[in-house]
């Protein structure tokens, strides 16, 4: 007599392809720019178009279970359907641009009213790779501090090659009680304008 094997105690906790419980969003404020999500047998079994690319948004951890889509989702209707999701308020995804089948891009919204939407954040599906752009201030902040960087680099090696021709050595030379002469200064200026024709 065989037995039949027991399968182990809800071996699938927190899928919502499972066990019908979604897993948690992520905290709001949660930063998920460093997160790429791609699940290739998903992408090999159908097309990546505009009519089912919402389902393969919704494997993701950047989708929101207790959205409007979600809603329209249940009621079997189609998720993005403007017609639909004007009438409602609440947090939404809509799909902003679209190239298929390389490029598709969703913005997260807060619906407060018909024509109020508040945008929140968005998310890019390049190639079959889902990920959240990063926001405009957080860009801004890298660019500013990338040429911060190259700014006091630039002024470090000007110093260092000042230092080589002897501008910087001199120190207490041509100082009356910290009062620099006329004939310093203007040899300064001299040094100075030496240096940047050798750049």
């Amino acid at each position: 007599m065989a037995a039949t094997p027991l399968m182990p105690p809800n071996p699938a906790a927190g899928n919502p392809n499972f066990d019908g419980n979604p897993p948690a969003p992520a905290p709001p404020g949660t930063d998920m720019t460093g997160i790429c999500f791609r699940d290739q047998l998903w992408l090999n079994s159908y097309p990546l178009d505009r009519n089912l690319v919402f389902d393969y948004f919704a494997l993701s951890p950047f989708y929101d279970w207790t959205c409007n889509n979600e809603q329209l989702r249940m009621r079997s209707t189609h998720p993005l359907d403007i017609s639909h999701l004007s009438k409602m308020t609440g947090t939404e995804y809509m799909l902003n641009e679209v190239m298929e089948p390389h490029l598709f891009v969703f913005r997260k919204q807060k619906r407060d009213g018909p024509e109020k939407v508040t945008p929140m954040l968005t998310y890019y599906i390049l190639d079959g790779s889902i990920y959240q752009a990063p926001q405009l201030c957080n860009v801004f902040a890298a660019r500013i501090g990338r040429a911060l960087y190259h700014i006091s680099k630039a002024f470090t090696t000007a110093a260092s090659k000042l230092e080589k021709i002897g501008y910087g050595s001199r120190s207490g030379e041509g100082k009356t009680d910290g009062v620099i002469d006329d004939a310093t200064a203007v040899e300064k200026v001299e040094i100075t304008a030496a240096v940047d024709k050798k750049m």
